[in-house]
């Protein structure tokens, strides 16, 4: 398995991590979660592998996601 392969598998298990964390903390369905999640910005940044944001713990990228994107809990 390449370095390439394994980011990959472990942005997906990021993501998985957050998508499930999100709809615990906020009572939302693991759909809403899902779409709240893919509409981020912080989305974006982890795929893009931004500033090495996806090597954050997926609690605090939560907390980020609700701080900083407010606007997609309306």
């Amino acid at each position: 398995m390449n370095e390439e392969m394994l980011e990959s598998v472990y942005r997906e298990n990021l993501e998985e991590r957050i998508i499930t964390y999100l709809a615990k903390i906020c009572d939302f369905s693991y759909e809403k979660a899902i779409d709240l999640y893919y509409s981020s910005k912080l989305s974006d940044k982890i795929y893009l592998g931004k500033d090495g944001i996806q090597y954050l713990d997926y609690k605090v990228l939560a907390q980020i996601l609700l701080e900083t994107e407010k606007e997609l809990l309306a």
